[in-house]
């Protein structure tokens, strides 16, 4: 009965974050109440718990992880400063005489805008705010608008710099040292952010050619509605790269940088956070409100995260107090069809997961669990990121319980029916379950450019 205890104990932790408690306290809550039970009953040594003053030390003291409140910065200062707006205006006028214009519009901008914010919800909403009424109005039906929107959306998880990334290689890169640790390998490799960001940028091109490719071929206006200005091409082309620009070059910029290696992901985290306060100032748009907004929203994102990455913390050492890693092992071992079945089971489970936690739970909480026994059985760590992360974001657009399709529902316009969402996302679930698989066919597809890169 005691090897039970750790399952109990995680769906006992899904089920209260379905009741709605907040996430850190359900996870630290939940997780000392088991070891107070263990301990009076005999199943749990609290001398695990010991280790925590030493987690919560390596959290304060982790130079990576400095790297989420300026990520979350800079995509907040880009998104306040209607940036993504003046550009998808801008294209809307020069591409929106062509049939297809305004929809692939969409997607590039939203691709932007997901590669500076990494939030979904964030982009979701913005996308549906500024884009979804300008659709509708030229002849997109509203399964064909929802769906691009919160498609395009939910790219900030696979499209660097994201803070899914982030977060995703720091506990990957735990877990990748854990695994060599237990296999009594004592002088590791290691896999940082950087690896998993070069990995992620062709799955994520390959994506994005997808999304326009279904635009133009299939998700065609109804009808052919003129652009509204009257400006010449030359000068809508000029305007187009006026707004174009400054956002793709500081995102090359902090890109570039990890790849040359320049500079850390945490240093150009904070190329990319002077860089958005510095385009908010060349465009006017940086007032006192307005930076005392961006600020107070960086700050309660960041101090989620981290009350989050401690809780966790308290959950993973009870239940690594309750042998549930061995059962894990154990269980992954006696599987049928050895790494695959385990591997399609991990995906399975999180893609479900999915429905009810967001990628933050999940990093903190399911990887640090199955992490370590994949990638003792063999996984390549980036490859396992980005297939977790596209997972993720599949999961986020599956109806009906995906979180991209209660953002837009909540700035969607009434004459949009839920089931006109959930028609329009089942095409772009296609295409990035295709490129799952052919990232299963091909790993090369997230190992190679790394491998080129960083010479592994």
């Amino acid at each position: 009965m005691a090897e039970w205890i750790p399952l109990v104990m995680f769906l006992t932790v899904c089920l209260v974050l379905m009741a709605g408690y907040p996430v850190a306290f359900s996870l630290a809550g939940t997780a000392l109440l088991f070891a107070l039970a263990g301990t009076l009953t005999g199943h749990f040594d609290p001398a695990f718990l010991q280790a925590f003053p030493n987690r919560l030390f390596g959290i304060m003291g982790n130079s990576t992880l400095i790297a989420v409140p300026l990520f979350v910065l800079m995509g907040i200062m880009l998104e306040k400063s209607r940036l993504a707006e003046d550009l998808l205006s801008s294209m809307a006028e020069l591409f929106g005489r062509f049939r297809s214009g305004l929809g692939v519009s969409v997607v590039i901008v939203g691709a932007l805008l997901a590669a500076s914010t990494g939030i979904v919800g964030a982009t979701v909403v913005t996308m549906g705010l500024m884009s979804l009424p300008i659709m509708l109005n030229r002849g997109y039906s509203a399964s064909q608008a929802t769906g691009i929107i919160t498609a395009t959306g939910t790219l900030g998880q696979i499209i660097p710099p994201s803070i899914a990334l982030v977060l995703l290689g720091d506990t990957l890169s735990s877990a990748y040292q854990q695994a060599q640790l237990n296999m009594g390998i004592f002088t590791p490799k290691t896999v940082s952010i950087g690896d998993l960001f070069v990995g992620a940028i062709i799955p994520g091109l390959i994506l994005v050619a997808l999304y326009c490719s279904y635009v133009i071929w299939v998700a065609r206006p109804s009808l052919i509605v003129a652009a509204s200005s009257d400006a010449p091409a030359q000068r809508q082309l000029s305007k187009v790269l006026t707004n174009l620009l400054p956002p793709v070059c500081l995102i090359v910029a902090v890109l570039g940088s990890i790849i040359a290696g320049v500079a850390t992901p945490t240093e150009a985290a904070g190329v990319g956070a002077f860089g958005a306060i510095l385009l908010a100032a060349l465009k006017g748009q940086l007032t006192t409100a307005r930076l005392r907004e961006v600020v107070q929203g960086t700050t309660g994102v960041t101090s989620m995260v981290f009350l989050i990455l401690i809780g966790a913390a308290v959950f993973s050492l009870v239940f690594r107090g309750f042998g549930g890693e061995e059962i894990i092992e154990q269980f992954f071992s006696d599987l049928p069809g050895g790494l695959l079945a385990a591997t399609f089971l991990v995906m399975v489970v999180i893609f479900l997961l999915g429905f009810i936690l967001d990628f933050i739970e999940i990093t903190f909480v399911v990887i640090p669990i199955v992490g370590p026994v994949l990638l003792a059985m063999g996984l390549d760590p980036v490859w396992l990121g980005v297939m977790i992360a596209i997972n993720l974001q599949t999961s986020f657009l599956t109806p009906p319980f995906g979180f991209a399709l209660f953002y837009l529902r909540g700035v969607a316009p009434d004459t949009v029916e839920t089931s006109d969402m959930y028609r329009g996302v089942v095409p772009f679930i296609l295409m990035q379950l295709l490129l799952m698989l052919l990232l299963s066919l091909w790993p090369q597809l997230a190992t190679w450019l790394p491998d080129l890169v960083y010479n592994h």
